[in-house]
């Protein structure tokens, strides 16, 4: 089983103003990319060769930090902006009323702030998560290409503060990066359809 580049599930001016057409032509079409081909290259002949891509990262993490980090490169960005444009547009005409409910539990303001602090100071390259563990919704960062799975999570939201993921955009104005990300980019109806199948 060889690893694939999915497509994106939305143009690549969909995201714009928050995301720029040039920054994700760079993340998917050139680093994505470059992460399934090295780690289809490293997983050849290696005791994971036919395994999931879960298992790969699970299993490589400790043991083969090559393997490790380009599968995990690949994985990760699979719980990064899922968002067709079609809803990106319909949530757009709804932005301040979804704010507003939102913001209705401090606890998910909260967990929102919490998760902007995370990626802010995640030192160097790295994620933003967020995570069920024990039942519960945490809130984690992670270095490099490492994410919960590896630490007995199920992520249901991850963001990229790797400096190709806002760099183009934001300069190196990583918390605005951020915070447009939380409260324009997440599609929340699938981080609850994550929640829920990591629940099960």
């Amino acid at each position: 089983m060889s690893f694939t580049l999915p497509d994106l599930p939305y143009k690549y001016d969909a995201l714009a103003p928050y995301m720029s057409r040039e920054t994700l032509e760079y993340h998917h079409d050139k680093h994505h990319l470059a992460y399934v081909n090295t780690a289809n290259n490293l997983i050849k002949g290696s005791e994971w060769e036919g395994k999931s891509l879960e298992d790969v990262v699970k299993g490589a993490f400790g043991k083969n930090a090559g393997l490790f980090n380009n599968a995990g490169q690949h994985y990760n960005p699979l719980a990064f902006l899922a968002v067709d444009e079609a809803q990106w547009r319909r949530r757009q005409a709804s932005r301040q009323l979804r704010k507003k409910d939102r913001c209705r539990s401090r606890l998910r303001c909260k967990m929102k702030e919490d998760f902007v602090q995370a990626g802010v100071t995640q030192f160097g390259s790295g994620w933003a998560w967020l995570a069920v563990k024990d039942g519960k919704i945490v809130v984690t960062k992670t270095p490099n290409g490492e994410n919960p799975l590896v630490h007995s999570g199920k992520p249901i939201l991850g963001c990229d503060v790797w400096e190709h993921s806002y760099y183009i955009d934001y300069r190196n104005r990583r918390p605005d990066y951020l915070k447009a990300f939380v409260d324009h980019l997440v599609n929340w109806e699938y981080v609850a359809k994550m929640y829920d199948a990591a629940m099960k």
